[in-house]
């Protein structure tokens, strides 16, 4: 090994640093008596961890104690590439990016450990036209946010990169800024920050039992003693199964075989000036960064020639493991090898020194699972990270904010870990790692689906007969249309930057649903049965709305405490009581968590039932929809006996179900629930009766059309925890007259006395074949004003 390398830091003489890392990061028990209680443990000595208690600690918050069961960086850190970039498809992620740089750029300065950041840049390579059209997609989305960015062409990519081979580069997407950074430097630097702000850092203090208390805290069990947290939060990398699974959770989350390739010194490297930009050769899938007078470059191979370490899913990671790596397989990577040749034609004379093989943890879906967890309180997650190095930083000061501000800062429910239930089993979880591993750097196109895994066991009572002639979208393990198929139509999944297949088809849904009647299936909305003596007090404290009456419905708002929506629910009173709350499939655990907090904490003598997977629902939507449903039921369905945000219980072609008159596209119309094992006899009934009416499917695709040219809003669309219900317009809905101390009503009105300094708008857009299709930037006399939701 050529000891001079950043990398061969990592390896070479980690063993040396273990001897001694126990005085350097943490606290010997001989030293220093264990606390008994702490604020917050946090289970994870890796540099997501570390980040974590070094916020909790420099924002404040007393007694934070950090556990590892071996040594700092043990796992994945010590040997990860080191990779920083500011660049993330999503918009809310880009954020967790930029702290992470701008805090790993003053660190050293505020710790005295020195980090090891390099940053030369990067450059995203588009060597296909639909590649300039993803970098072009990606440019759109990006002004309004600080983060730099630039679309370069073939000319400045060789300026900036003279080692290139330019005749198949197109253009090139460059973050001044990104680079890469020392892991093991990193965290012991925030290890450092951490003590000094008051943090504790225990190891060697492997977890070895949780148990939680009657009034919601935890009994730490470690084989030196028990400490009692107020919360706990589980960051313990590819361990995260094993501690989730000492209070009975089976976090899906599995390891996976990353390889990187370091060569010797390369005399054109070494003759530079200047440090090259790490590159990513998108068409190729891999990245490559100089290191030191060589180079470095790691390759994401297809799913197909991934290899996943599975049996740690099914029976634990090896006793003793933690800073070993795998045994490497340059075979397997060799199409990857190939390609960055070709483009760095220097590596063809290169010597390999090292290949690199060690566990990376991957989630189903490669994001991680940041938050508070459903169903077990104060237990908190930060694991799943395929890209630790990039989100330690911005991670651990979101959660931080979010633990002692109890909301989140802005909206990340794409990392929520509600997102993954009981459906997320074995082959699930590693179908969907390995398509998530293969398509690392596959084309990020919008309306994006992946189909390995699918369908879940979560699958309506009419799937089987919607999906011979339906494009399904893929929602928190639901299965559910996005347009339907007629003949004549180019059909299939054939996504695209431009107007794709399903433009036309949609639009004729929309038709359908504006001049006849149509049908949809909505039985992936989240519900909630929610009924007590205190369930309408608890109701009153949670949303912003008044409760609604007895057989009727109404569009609520629960509320964070600083006037941020964090969720939009339709409530229902089905009886004295007792009530039916729905909200979107995505938002499922997310909201029921939130519903289930104040319950706990709130002492309110009610019981919250989650009926999701339950109740089908059906959505009956169009001018003909009253005709239809009058030929099936005795029910007196005219405007005069059934009026609009009224539920009642009838009988559908003789099965009893609860219609509420209520429709999403803004359009006369009803949702019809009912037991999920007559969906398909009620389907089937209406498809019949509406023959004569021209009754036909709609899809997901066509009900947003429909809504957003009504103006309703959505909720991760025009509102969320980003985002207060004056500035989005809900006005209406929000009741800060009534005598209920809601949650977040005092800091509503404060905004509402101090008057807003944004609101939301519509805007007509003319375009002949790229439609909008979110968070791009708005124009206004050549300065950006604001962005598209």
């Amino acid at each position: 090994l050529h000891t001079d390398t950043t990398l061969s830091k990592y390896i070479y003489i980690y063993s040396l640093k273990c001897l001694c890392s126990t005085r350097e990061s943490g606290t010997s028990m001989l030293e220093k008596r264990w606390k008994d209680t702490a604020d917050t443990v946090v289970i994870g000595g890796g540099c997501v961890g570390v980040s974590l208690v070094y916020h909790l600690a420099k924002a404040g918050v007393k007694d934070v104690v950090l556990l590892e069961k071996s040594e700092l960086t043990a796992g994945s850190t010590w040997h990860a590439a080191g990779l920083t970039t500011y660049y993330h498809p999503g918009i809310n992620m880009k954020k967790i990016h930029y702290y992470s740089i701008k805090l790993y750029e003053k660190l050293e300065k505020e710790t005295g450990q020195a980090v090891g950041f390099h940053q030369p840049g990067s450059i995203r390579i588009a060597s296909t036209p639909v590649r300039v059209d993803e970098l072009k997609y990606q440019m759109t989305r990006t002004h309004w946010h600080p983060t730099p960015q630039f679309l370069i062409e073939p000319e400045k990519i060789q300026e900036l990169f003279p080692l290139l081979n330019i005749n198949k580069v197109l253009a090139g997407l460059y973050n001044p800024g990104d680079g890469h950074i020392d892991p093991y430097s990193l965290t012991m630097a925030l290890a450092a920050g951490a003590r000094m702000y008051g943090a504790e850092i225990y190891n060697p203090a492997p977890v070895t039992g949780l148990t939680p208390t009657s009034n919601g805290k935890w009994d730490v069990q470690t084989p030196q003693g028990t400490l009692r947290a107020n919360r706990i939060v589980n960051a313990a990398g590819f361990w995260a199964r094993e501690v989730g699974k000492l209070i009975g959770l089976e976090h899906p989350t599995i390891p996976v075989h990353h390889q990187y390739v370091v060569t010797a010194t390369v005399p054109e490297v070494k003759a530079l000036k200047t440090e090259l930009p790490v590159i990513r050769d998108l068409e190729g899938s891999y990245y490559l960064r100089q290191e030191r007078d060589g180079l470095l470059f790691g390759p994401y191979e297809k799913e197909h020639k991934m290899v996943l370490q599975d049996s740690w899913f099914r029976d634990g990671v090896p006793p003793g493991f933690g800073k070993e790596l795998f045994e490497s397989d340059l075979d397997r990577i060799m199409e990857h090898v190939e390609c960055a040749m070709e483009m760095v034609p220097v590596l063809k004379n290169a010597d390999i020194i090292n290949i690199v093989s060690g566990p990376i943890t991957y989630s189903p879906d490669l994001l991680p699972m940041v938050g508070p967890h459903q169903d077990v309180r104060n237990y908190w997650t930060a694991i799943g990270f395929g890209y630790g190095i990039i989100h330690a930083g911005g991670v651990g000061k979101f959660l931080s904010d979010w633990i002692v501000n109890e909301e989140p800062p802005y909206d990340l429910i794409e990392c929520d870990p509600n997102r993954y239930s009981k459906w997320t089993n074995e082959a699930y979880v590693c179908a969907k790692a390995r398509e998530s591993y293969g398509f690392n750097n596959v084309v990020g196109y919008p309306k994006e689906e992946r189909f390995a895994g699918r369908p879940t066991h979560r699958v309506s009572g009419i799937y089987h007969l919607l999906k011979p002639r339906a494009s399904m979208g893929f929602h928190t393990g639901w299965e559910q249309p996005h347009w339907f198929y007629k003949p004549g139509d180019d059909v299939g999944y054939k996504p695209s930057f431009r107007r794709t297949n399903w433009f036309e088809p949609v639009g004729r849904e929309c038709r359908l649903v504006m001049e006849k009647v149509g049908v949809i299936d909505l039985t992936p909305f989240g519900k909630f049965m929610v009924q007590g003596k205190d369930s309408v007090k608890l109701l009153d404290r949670l949303f912003a709305n008044v409760v609604p009456k007895r057989g009727t419905t109404n569009i609520s708002h629960m509320l964070t405490l600083t006037g941020k929506v964090y969720a939009e629910v339709t409530v229902t009173q089905l009886a004295e009581g007792g009530f039916l709350l729905i909200t979107g499939s995505g938002s499922e655990l997310h909201d029921l968590r939130w519903i289930e907090k104040e319950a706990i904490e709130g002492n309110y003598d009610v019981e919250v039932t989650n009926v999701t997977e339950d109740v089908g629902v059906l959505g009956v939507a169009g001018p003909r929809s009253r005709v239809v449903l009058q030929k099936l039921t005795d029910q007196d369905m005219s405007d005069s006996s059934f009026k609009f945000l009224h539920c009642k219980s009838i009988q559908v072609a003789g099965v009893p179900l609860r219609a509420i008159r209520i429709s999403y596209t803004g359009e006369l119309g009803w949702e019809l629930y009912m037991g999920s094992k007559h969906t398909a006899t009620v389907y089937q009934a209406l498809m019949k009766a509406g023959q004569e009416d021209g009754i036909d499917d709609f899809g997901t695709y066509a009900m947003s059309s429909l809504r957003l040219e009504k103006g309703f809003r959505g909720w991760g669309a025009e509102m969320n925890c980003d985002t207060n219900p004056l500035e989005a317009g809900l006005d209406y809905f929000i009741k800060l007259n009534k005598p209920a101390d809601f949650i977040g009503k005092k800091a509503l009105q404060q905004i509402k006395a101090q008057g807003l300094k944004r609101k939301l708008a519509y805007l007509t857009m003319q375009t002949d074949e790229v439609d909008p299709e979110g968070n791009e930037t708005i124009w206004f006399n050549n300065k950006v004003r604001a962005f598209h939701k």
